[in-house]
C-alpha cells in the first residue's frame, strides 16, 4: 500500500527561519575571498606561520627558504601572493626582503570563520 504526503502548504507556515543579519557586501565578500585563497595553500600557511612566529622583527626571505624546502624565487613567489592579499608586508634592508605579518590582518578570516555554525557542515 503506497501512503501519499500532503503537500498543501499550511498557512502561516514559515519554511525557514529569517535572516538575522545582512549578507555581506560584495567587495567585502571578494576581499575576504582573496585572502582565503591566498591561505589555501599549505607552503602558504606554513610561510606566514614562520612570518607569524618572527613577532614583529620580520622574517628574511633567506630564512624562509630552508623550513619549506623550496627554491627562493618560488618562496619569494607565494609571499607577493600573501602580500597582495593583504596579509603580510615587504621591507627591503641591503639586498633582501624581510616580510611581516598586518597587524590585524588575520582577524576578519577569524571573526568570520567563527560566525559560521559548527553544524552548518553536517
Amino acid at each position: 500500500m503506497t501512503t501519499m504526503l500532503d503537500l498543501t502548504p499550511t498557512p502561516g507556515a514559515v519554511c525557514c527561519s529569517p535572516l538575522v543579519t545582512e549578507a555581506m557586501d560584495v567587495g567585502r565578500a571578494d576581499e575576504l575571498a582573496s585572502r582565503f585563497k591566498a591561505l589555501a595553500d599549505p607552503t602558504r600557511l606554513r610561510l606566514l606561520s614562520i612570518v607569524a612566529a618572527a613577532d614583529g622583527q620580520g622574517a628574511c626571505v633567506c630564512d624562509l627558504v630552508e623550513p619549506v624546502g623550496l627554491s627562493q624565487p618560488t618562496v619569494s613567489h607565494h609571499l607577493k601572493i600573501l602580500a597582495n592579499a593583504g596579509l603580510v608586508t615587504r621591507s627591503k634592508r641591503g639586498t633582501w626582503a624581510y616580510y611581516a605579518l598586518v597587524p590585524g590582518a588575520l582577524d576578519d578570516l577569524a571573526a568570520l570563520l567563527a560566525e559560521v555554525p559548527a553544524d552548518a557542515t553536517r
